[in-house]
C-alpha cells in the first residue's frame, strides 16, 4: 500500500518574495537598465566631486581675501545664472538631442574644473578667476540638469519612476553630506590643486554615462519628432494650464520660503542651546541626515499611488517639525525635529519630481525641468531672507516656530483651492 500523502491544505505557502514589505531602497530601477544605472553612478561619482569643489572654492576665496562677504559672494555668482538659465536651458533640452546637451554641459564643466586646478597649482590667486569659473559652472549645470532629468522617463516604465527618484535623492544627498567633508580633508593634506583634480576624475564618469546612452531627440505625445524650437514662455504657458504640476511648485515654495531656518542656526545654536560653532554644524547637518535616512529606507514610497496627498501631507510635516523645532531647547530634540523635517522634504521631492516627469509630455520635460531649477535655487534664498528679516524684527522664536506654522497654512490652503491635486493618481497622470 503507498505511503499517505500528507495533508497540507492547512499549511500556509511561503510569502512570495516579490509580495514582501519593502522597506530599504529598492534598486530595480538599478537592475532593469544598465542606461539608468550608468547615469546613476555617473552623477553620484560627479555629483561628490562638484561638492568638494564648492567647498574648496570657498576656502580658497576665503584664503585669497580673508572675507567673509567674498565668500558669500560665490554663492551669488551661482544663484543668478541658476535662475537666469534654468529657464533656457530647459528650452534648449525640449529642442535639441539630451544626449548631446548632456554631453555638451559636463565637457564644459570638466573643463573648468580643469582651469581651476591649472590656477591652482599655477598659483593663480586672483579672486575674480574663481568668481568666473563659478558662473560658467552654474551655466553648465542649468543646461545639464533638465536634460539628464528628462531621459529617465524614457530609460524606465513609470512605475519605476518613484523608486529612481529616491535613489536620486539619495545621491544629492550623500554628496551634501560627505562632499564638503571629503573636500576639507583633501585641501587640508594636499591643496586646493587636489580637491580640483579629483572633480575632473569624477566628472569622468558622468561623461561615460551620457557617451553611452542612445541618442535622445524630445518627441510628442504621439511619438513624433518635436518641433525644431521650442520656447521658455510656450512652457510657462502650458504650466499656467496644468494645475496639478503647478500646485508641486507651490507647495515646494510654501515649505521654502515660509519654513526655512538654515539661515537662523548661527544664532540659535547660542541663544536656544549655549552652543558654538560646533553646534552650528550639527544643525545644518540634521536635516541632511534625516533626508539619507529617508533615501535609504524609501522602498515603500513605489506602493503609494496618491502622490498628491503624499506631496501635502509631506510638506505638512515638514512644516510642522520646523514649528516644533522652533519651540525646543534641549539640542538633541532640536536635531530629531530638523532630521524629521529632512525626511519629510526627501519624501515630498521624490514624488514631487514623479508628477513632473510622468504627467508632462516629452517634449516638455525640459522646460518643466527648467522651472524646478529655479524654485529650488531660488525658493531657499527667499527663506533665507524672510526668515533673517522677521527674526530682527520680531525674533528667531517667531520666525522658526511661525514660519512652520505659515507652512501649514498655506499647505492646507493650497489642497482646499485645488482639491483635484490631493486625488491625482499615479497610475493615470494628470497634469
Amino acid at each position: 500500500m503507498p505511503d499517505a500523502v500528507p495533508d497540507t491544505s492547512d499549511v500556509a505557502a511561503p510569502p512570495d518574495p516579490a509580495r514582501r514589505p519593502r522597506y530599504l531602497a529598492d534598486i530595480t530601477p538599478l537592475r532593469s537598465s544598465v542606461d539608468f544605472r550608468r547615469l546613476w553612478v555617473g552623477q553620484t561619482v560627479s555629483w561628490i566631486g562638484q561638492q568638494m569643489t564648492a567647498l574648496a572654492v570657498s576656502l580658497q576665496v576665503y584664503a585669497i581675501t580673508g572675507s567673509t562677504f567674498s565668500v558669500g559672494l560665490v554663492g551669488l555668482c551661482s544663484l543668478v545664472p541658476l535662475v537666469v538659465f534654468g529657464l533656457y536651458g530647459g528650452a534648449v533640452a525640449d529642442t535639441v538631442d539630451r544626449r548631446a546637451l548632456g554631453l555638451v554641459s559636463a565637457t564644459g564643466a570638466t573643463l573648468l574644473s580643469v582651469a581651476l586646478a591649472t590656477a591652482a597649482l599655477l598659483d593663480f590667486r586672483q579672486v575674480w578667476l574663481l568668481y568666473t569659473v563659478v558662473a560658467l559652472q552654474a551655466v553648465c549645470f542649468a543646461m545639464n540638469s533638465p536634460a539628464r532629468s528628462s531621459m529617465v522617463p524614457r530609460l524606465l516604465p513609470k512605475e519605476q519612476l518613484p523608486a529612481a527618484n529616491a535613489l536620486s535623492s539619495l545621491t544629492t544627498n550623500l554628496g551634501l553630506m560627505g562632499g564638503p567633508m571629503l573636500g576639507g580633508a583633501i585641501v587640508g593634506l594636499w591643496g586646493y590643486q587636489a580637491a580640483y583634480l579629483i572633480d575632473v576624475a569624477a566628472f569622468s564618469a558622468s561623461l561615460y554615462a551620457m557617451w553611452r546612452l542612445p541618442p535622445m531627440r524630445p518627441e510628442t505625445a504621439d511619438g513624433g519628432k518635436a518641433p525644431g524650437r521650442a520656447s521658455v514662455r510656450g512652457g510657462l504657458r502650458f504650466l499656467a494650464t496644468r494645475p496639478n504640476l503647478r500646485v508641486t511648485f507651490l507647495a515646494d515654495l510654501a515649505a521654502m520660503v515660509f519654513a526655512q531656518p538654515r539661515a537662523l542656526f548661527p544664532a540659535v545654536a547660542g541663544l536656544w542651546y549655549g552652543g558654538d560653532t560646533k553646534t552650528v554644524g550639527l544643525l545644518v547637518a540634521a536635516p541632511a541626515v534625516g533626508a539619507v535616512l529617508g533615501g535609504l529606507f524609501s522602498g515603500w514610497l513605489g506602493r503609494i499611488h496618491r502622490h498628491g496627498l503624499a506631496v501635502l501631507l509631506s510638506v505638512v510635516a515638514w512644516g510642522t517639525a520646523i514649528a516644533v523645532f522652533g519651540l525646543t531647547r534641549d539640542l538633541w530634540l532640536g536635531l530629531l525635529f530638523l532630521a524629521a523635517a529632512g525626511c519629510a522634504d526627501s519624501i515630498s521631492a521624490v514624488f514631487r519630481t514623479t508628477m513632473l516627469q510622468s504627467a508632462t509630455p516629452d517634449d516638455m520635460r525640459g522646460r518643466l525641468q527648467g522651472v524646478f531649477i529655479v524654485v529650488v535655487a531660488g525658493g531657499p534664498r527667499l527663506g533665507d531672507f524672510l526668515a533673517g528679516s522677521v527674526a530682527d524684527l520680531a525674533s528667531p522664536v517667531w520666525a522658526v516656530f511661525g514660519g512652520g506654522v505659515a507652512c501649514v497654512v498655506t499647505v492646507a490652503l493650497i489642497a482646499l483651492r485645488w482639491r483635484g491635486f490631493a486625488r491625482y493618481d499615479a497610475r493615470a497622470p494628470q497634469p
